[in-house]
This record gives C-alpha cells, structure tokens and sequence, in this order.
C-alpha cells in the first residue's frame, strides 16, 4: 500500500469513496434521504488538494492496485491560539477494505503527518453512536474526552470528541 499527498486530480475518486463510506458507516445515524442524495460531484468540489497555506487542511490518499482505497484528512485545530493542537478532521476507508489494515495505516501517518508539522496533541470528532469508529480510535490510542453538536446541511448531530498525545 502507498499512502501520498492527494492532488487535485484525485477529487472525485476520493469523493466517490468519502460519500460510499458515509452511506455505509452512518446508516441509521444520519436520515437516509441526506445519504442516498449525497453527490460525489459535489463534494469534489469542495476539495482543494494543493494549497499551501499551512492553515489549510491536508488530505493523505492510501493506494492499492491503483486505486485509492482511503484517505485521511488533517489540519491545525481551530480554536487553538497555543498552535499545539492538530485535527484529524476525517478518516474514510471504502466499505469493501474495512478490517484489511487501511486505517490503520492511515491514521499512522495521520498522526506521523500533525507530529511533523509541530502538533504536540490531536483532537477528532466522531458521530455519536458509530461504534466502529469508535473502538478503532479508542484502539489506536485515542481517548473520549467530551461531546457537543455539529451543524451541517441544516441538521444537528451529535459528536464526541476525542483526544490523543503526538509525544
């Protein structure tokens, strides 16, 4: 498996995957109508892969036989005046390869990838109720450490934050 930078070419490949995942992994979590009319093309672009500003977020795709199989997407937390806090802002793997090793790859170069950029901490969010999502953070050293509601698309969902050390 190769885990790269994602360029701008790879916006609707990742798109493709990222709503496929949310279909799958928020089933019964968020109303079915918002999922079965997600659009890749939107989503693509939304996706600004090139940026150089350190302030924006980075997306890491992992490759298998040519095709991207999952990405991770980091940032600078928002709200942190300290500069010592990253973001996992989201980490999808296609349904079909949960359980073959992608996140965890994937989250290791995540993490890898705040380290580097000077991040003593990071911080994610998951929906509140996806189990999977969380003992696979809770596994790879994150810690529930409080919960509050997201805003999207008109809805109000529930999250729990996350934490975990970079040392």
């Amino acid at each position: 498996m190769e885990i790269r930078q994602a360029k701008q070419a790879d916006a609707n490949l990742v798109a493709r995957l990222h709503v496929r995942a949310w279909q799958v992994a928020y089933k019964g979590l968020i109303p079915e109508e918002y999922l079965s009319g997600l659009q890749p093309e939107v989503r693509a672009r939304s996706y600004s892969f090139e940026s150089s500003d350190p302030r924006d977020p980075v997306t890491l795709v992992a490759i298998e036989e040519d095709a991207i199989v999952g990405f991770a997407t980091t940032r600078p937390a928002k709200g942190d005046e300290t500069g010592e806090i990253g973001e996992l802002l989201g980490l999808y793997v296609d349904p079909e390869r949960w359980g073959c090793g992608v996140g965890r790859a994937l989250i290791g170069a995540a993490n890898e990838r705040l380290r580097q950029q000077g991040f003593r901490e990071a911080i994610l969010w998951v929906l509140a109720g996806n189990r999977r999502a969380e003992r696979f953070y809770q596994h790879n050293g994150w810690s529930p450490d409080g919960t509050g509601h997201k805003e999207f698309d008109g809805m109000s969902i529930e999250v729990v934050r996350y934490r975990r050390s970079l040392a």
